[in-house]
C-alpha cells in the first residue's frame, strides 16, 4: 500500500492512499480523545494516530466512504459512527449535515478547537474537484445545488480545511478559499465539469 502523510497541524494528521481517485483519511486530536475520520487502515498511520492519545472512535461521513471504519472499530475496540446525525457522545465536535437522500448521505464535522473543517466528498482539492484555478471545489454534482452545502458551512471560518480526497488547505487563508468555493460553485460548473470530465478519461486510459 502506497501511504503518504500529509495535513499535519497541531490538531493531528492526514494520510493519503494512492488509487485511481487517492483517498485521504484523517486522525484528529482533541481534549476528548483522538477520532479517526474516514479511515484506511495502513498501519503506520493507525499506529501513529495512537500515539496521539486514546482512540475515541471512528466516524464515517459518507455512507459510500465505509473504506475501513467497521474494521478499525472493531480492531481498536471502539465505537463507530456512521453518518451520524446528531452530535458523537463524549466530543465537542460539531456535526453539520450536507445531504441526507436515498442516494447520498454525508454529514462534515467541525473541531472549534483547532478551527478545523473536515468534509468527505463535499469539497476537494484533487484536479476532479476543481475548476481551473480553483484550489478548493465541489463534487461536481453538488455544483448543480450548491446551497446544500453552504447552508451548512457558511460563516464558517476555519484555519483547516480537510478533505477526503486530496490535501487540506490550511493557514490564514483557508477561510476565504472556502468562501471562494462555495460561492463561485455554480457559476464555474461548465469549466468544473469539463475538468471532472478529462479526469475520469484518463483514470480510464
Amino acid at each position: 500500500m502506497d501511504v503518504r502523510f500529509t495535513d499535519e497541524f497541531d490538531g493531528g494528521f492526514g494520510w493519503t492512499v494512492a488509487d485511481k481517485l487517492p483517498r485521504t483519511a484523517h486522525a484528529l486530536a482533541t481534549s476528548q480523545g483522538v477520532w479517526l475520520v474516514d479511515p484506511v487502515d495502513a498501519p503506520a498511520a493507525v499506529e501513529r494516530a495512537r500515539g496521539l492519545g486514546e482512540i475515541s472512535g471512528v466516524i464515517q461521513l459518507l455512507d459510500r466512504h465505509s473504506r475501513d471504519c467497521e474494521a478499525l472499530a472493531a480492531q481498536l475496540g471502539v465505537p463507530r459512527f456512521e453518518v451520524p446525525a446528531e452530535e458523537i457522545p463524549g466530543s465537542t465536535l460539531l456535526v453539520l449535515p450536507i445531504v441526507r437522500s436515498r442516494f447520498w448521505n454525508e454529514v462534515a464535522l467541525w473541531s472549534n478547537e483547532h478551527r478545523t473543517l473536515v468534509c468527505a466528498d463535499a469539497l476537494g482539492t484533487l484536479p476532479f474537484f476543481r475548476a481551473p484555478g480553483e484550489r478548493l471545489g465541489l463534487h461536481p454534482l453538488l455544483r448543480l445545488r450548491p446551497t446544500l452545502v453552504t447552508r451548512s458551512l457558511r460563516g464558517l471560518t476555519p484555519e483547516h480545511v480537510l478533505c477526503g480526497h486530496g490535501e487540506g488547505v490550511h493557514g490564514e487563508t483557508a477561510a476565504a478559499v472556502l468562501e471562494e468555493a462555495l460561492s463561485t460553485a455554480r457559476r464555474r460548473l461548465p469549466r468544473a465539469w469539463a475538468n471532472a470530465a478529462r479526469q475520469l478519461a484518463r483514470r480510464r486510459s
